[in-house]
């Protein structure tokens, strides 16, 4: 798959979600919370990273409206120079500002942390497989601040790809940047990410 294949998957399918109406979007939410409390993890890790929905992406607010009854965190991410992120404590009610591509972030930056010091992490994406691999945007943040990440077996965050099911690809052939997702939860399902056994392009 060439940047130029990319780029127009990337296209179609930012044009297909904005072009869903609002009731559908609700039904998906309600679809994505459901696949997300299959997994036990979801229910219980205490640092829980996530995103402000933007540009017809998965809405989380459905998903992520039990945390705080259960004693977890949730977290936004907060774009920095480099480029780079980090994650900032957020929660319901509390002030919000755009950045530099509009999108909203935490006002309160006292909180910052490294994405390595999450528990799990909710990652939007453009298009997925069933391994793990996902197509963004193309900036690489989640990419170069989760490089070094270690496994979850080992205290690393768990990756979980959130994103509709047309979003679906029979297969993205990664570039060796690539963070590969241990699941991804859709409006339909939860999946857990099976990697071809000779894929050499794994992120470790």
């Amino acid at each position: 798959m060439n940047a130029a294949e990319r780029g127009e998957i990337r296209r179609l399918f930012d044009q297909q979600r904005k072009l869903l109406p609002p009731r559908e979007r609700i039904i998906a939410a309600q679809g994505l919370r459901h696949s997300l409390e299959q997994l036990p993890e979801f229910l219980t890790d205490v640092r829980v990273g996530g995103y402000w929905a933007v540009h017809g992406e998965m809405p989380l607010n459905l998903a992520i409206a039990g945390l705080a009854s259960r004693g977890q965190q949730f977290w936004l991410p907060v774009l920095e120079p480099g480029p780079s992120m980090r994650f900032a404590r957020w929660a319901t009610g509390e002030p919000i500002a755009s950045n530099r591509f509009g999108i909203p972030e935490p006002v309160d930056r006292q909180s910052l942390v490294e994405a390595g010091q999450l528990d799990l992490i909710l990652v939007p994406l453009l298009a997925f497989d069933r391994r793990g691999y996902r197509l963004g945007y193309g900036g690489g943040y989640y990419d170069r601040v989760l490089a070094e990440r270690r496994p979850p077996a080992e205290g690393g965050p768990l990756l979980v790809g959130v994103g509709y099911a047309f979003q679906a690809l029979p297969q993205i052939d990664p570039a060796p940047w690539d963070l590969r997702l241990d699941y991804i939860a859709t409006d339909q399902e939860l999946i857990e990410c099976q990697p071809d056994r000779h894929q050499e392009h794994d992120t470790p």
